[in-house]
């Protein structure tokens, strides 16, 4: 028996994998990062390497240490890396790493000396969004060191790449101008004498609605989970996450009575409350208070009053609810629960948030679709 789960469709992360190869003459890689969305880094990996993905994407050097770990061998590239960390661990489990500076490059060199391997690294171009990345100005030098780098043997030049500032507006004049300095960043480093094997630019929403920005590689992140990178467009993905609880009590209260911390909820007629073990310590925003929809005892309604941190509760009217009864938070849909989007929408944020704040460690995560090792059939818990 179980109180609250996460039940993880890894079938449905296979198959958005393989719709999304289907659509692309680039290469995939999946996004893994942030414990997979959510979903779980290393079940979500495998499922999404079962479904056609060739490489696979994460922020930090411990995630790509721990893919390793678990026996993955597929490429890793992981990109946000700090001044400092032991990139030489990187470099001999093989991870790709990401150079952005110059500073970032001799530390990757120092690595690989230290390993006594080539350094697997791909350039990074800021083409708009201002966050990691080489400048246009800075652009030439990063070259220019890179290919001594290769030359002398420490580096291997394997990609080049950037990010997208608009790609979820897929015609905003943002990501032709992007898509233009990244080909010139390209010519730039072909004339220093560097071609690399993977340029790579488009992410989610970029891999489904514009073909011209995929070059060798793409990454997809959000849209392996089957959720849409673009709100209001449906691409045909299944979403990979269930979040449900048994409610723990059901109480009678009069019209008037004040729900929850504050009282910023207060019954309109006499009516049953539920009580739901999931709250914000478990993932649950709180700004889903009084807002964002939960399916029980037939219909959607609305959290009543604020999240609190071990729980929430739900207005039932005089519909017939009970100990035990199954609250779902969302899902994909199919029995008429709210989806991850109906959340975004209701509390005014971005799937990506609903489904990567989910990685409690108190509310387990059931599998479905996979057996592995590490992975285990869920029937036992259905």
């Amino acid at each position: 028996m179980w109180q609250a789960e996460i039940r993880i469709d890894l079938e449905a992360i296979r198959t958005n994998v393989a719709r999304l190869r289907e659509g692309t003459n680039a290469e995939v890689m999946a996004v893994v990062k942030g414990d997979g969305y959510g979903h779980g880094m290393i079940p979500a990996a495998r499922a999404a390497l079962q479904g056609g993905a060739a490489w696979l994407g994460v922020c930090t050097l411990d995630e790509a240490l721990e893919l390793r770990r678990a026996g993955l061998t597929a490429p890793i590239l992981a990109w946000l890396l700090a001044p400092g960390l032991p990139l030489h661990d990187a470099v001999a489990a093989n991870v790709d790493l990401s150079a952005a500076s110059i500073g970032l490059l001799a530390e990757i060199v120092a690595a690989a000396r230290r390993t006594g391997r080539a350094a697997r690294t791909h350039l990074k171009i800021d083409t708009g969004l201002a966050r990691g990345g080489a400048t246009a100005s800075d652009w030439p030098a990063l070259c220019e060191a890179a290919l001594k780098a290769q030359a002398d043997g420490t580096v291997e030049i394997v990609g080049a790449w950037s990010h997208f500032v608009h790609a979820d507006v897929p015609d905003h004049e943002t990501n032709d101008r992007q898509l233009a300095l990244f080909v010139e960043s390209l010519a730039v480093a072909e004339r220093y004498g560097i071609t690399p094997a993977y340029r790579h630019l488009a992410n989610s929403a970029a891999t489904l609605t514009r073909p011209d920005t995929h070059f060798d590689l793409v990454r997809p992140g959000i849209a392996t989970y089957g959720l849409t990178p673009i709100p209001g467009r449906d691409f045909g993905l299944r979403p990979a996450m269930s979040v449900r609880a048994r409610v723990l009590l059901t109480k009678r209260v009069p019209v008037g009575q004040g729900v929850s911390y504050g009282h910023t909820y207060r019954t309109e007629r006499d009516t049953t409350l539920a009580l739901v073990p999931l709250g914000y310590a478990d993932g649950v925003p709180r700004a889903a208070s009084n807002a964002a929809p939960v399916r029980l005892a037939a219909a959607n309604r609305p959290i009543a009053g604020r999240v609190c941190m071990d729980q929430i509760v739900v207005d039932c009217g005089d519909d017939p609810v009970a100990a035990g009864d199954v609250a779902v938070l969302f899902g994909p849909g199919d029995d008429g629960e709210p989806t991850a989007d109906d959340w975004a929408a209701a509390i005014g944020t971005i799937n990506y948030e609903i489904v990567t704040r989910m990685s409690s460690s108190r509310v387990p995560r059931v599998y479905d679709g996979v057996v592995t090792d590490s992975v285990r059939s869920s029937e036992a818990h259905a």
